[in-house]
């Protein structure tokens, strides 16, 4: 069934008791995993909504990434460690932990033969592990600021990450060294009177056939600290690292947090910020978006189930959203 974000439409909503943070699909469909203020990693059984608690970490959790096989859960936490999972569990217990860096673990991402785990954070250093028994396998240093966002590149010999200067690396995983460095200038903001940096590639995501490359973040920052910015998506062309299309969305405060390039074709990037929560939909050519939907409160993250018709988005009030990129069922006749 083809998807079409202009007949999107809520189909339930799910709660936790914390405010939420990020939230990912597992491989199957089969269940969908949250995490919260509450330092919990939720797991919701989507055929009916059952509802398990992994704890294991000192604070809170930003990274989610499975296996190859979808058998195992990766998280990073912002208590410097790596947790490993078993997904499916009913009872689940950490398999193993690893603490890995110094501060704030921001990123993690599984390689497509998933055999490498990457992960980063704010000690600015780019880490690869051996995803089968955590063991380290290589250091890539270079980063100005905090590393934000990780991707393995379709062609399965490079990694990508962002960091909040606003610079994309693309790293050789064969050599371990830097290839080049793509520009995402838009995404970066320094405020001289509260004199921070601000912005940062928040998202990185691949087109399937590894032509495109987009990164998601924010501009317009004329008041960082009171969150008064505008959410937007570069598009590079991945042979010359050139931008070729800047995607806004007029009149919306807020960031992007993720952006996913749909099979179909079609950006979805989720917004949340002062101006609340958006789901907001692009075309490859085009600047403005030809579609948004304003969800229940501000969003924090987003992701796209492997159907490519379900899309799961993550709120400060607690609950998760779940929407349907189609047309809504007639109600039944009386």
């Amino acid at each position: 069934m083809a998807a079409d974000p202009k007949q999107m439409h809520v189909t339930r909503s799910l709660a936790h008791t914390a405010p939420l943070i990020n939230c990912r699909f597992d491989p199957s469909g089969e269940y969908l995993f949250a995490t919260a203020e509450d330092r919990a990693i939720i797991r919701w059984k989507l055929a009916d909504d059952s509802k398990v608690v992994f704890t294991g970490h000192d604070s809170w959790v930003r990274g989610l990434a499975f296996s190859k096989d979808g058998k195992t859960l990766v998280t990073s936490g912002f208590d410097d460690t790596l947790i490993w999972w078993p997904v499916a569990a009913e009872a689940p217990e950490p398999i193993r932990k690893v603490t890995a860096h110094k501060g704030w673990i921001r990123a993690v991402a599984v390689s497509q033969d998933g055999t490498l785990l990457a992960s980063a954070g704010n000690d600015r250093i780019v880490k690869l592990w051996n995803m089968a028994d955590g063991k380290p396998v290589r250091e890539l240093p270079g980063h100005e600021l905090d590393v934000y966002s990780l991707m393995f590149h379709p062609d399965g010999k490079h990694l990508l990450s962002g960091d909040l200067k606003g610079h994309i690396r693309q790293w050789d995983l064969a050599e371990g060294k830097e290839v080049r460095k793509l520009e995402a200038g838009d995404l970066h903001s320094f405020n001289s009177g509260q004199k921070v940096n601000f912005g940062g590639v928040r998202s990185l995501a691949h087109s399937a056939d590894g032509q495109h490359l987009i990164a998601g973040g924010l501009h317009k920052a004329t008041n960082p600290l009171g969150a008064v910015h505008e959410p937007i998506i570069l598009r590079f062309n991945w042979a010359d690292g050139k931008i070729v299309k800047k995607h806004l969305a007029a009149g919306v405060r807020g960031v992007i947090w993720r952006n996913i390039i749909h099979p179909e074709g079609f950006v979805i990037g989720c917004s949340g910020g002062s101006g609340g929560g958006w789901l907001l939909f692009w075309k490859e050519g085009e600047e403005k978006e030809f579609h948004k939907q304003k969800l229940q409160d501000t969003a924090r993250e987003m992701d796209l189930h492997p159907d490519g018709i379900q899309v799961a988005a993550v709120h400060w009030n607690k609950k998760v959203s779940i929407c349907r990129l189609e047309k809504k069922p007639a109600a039944p006749k009386k």
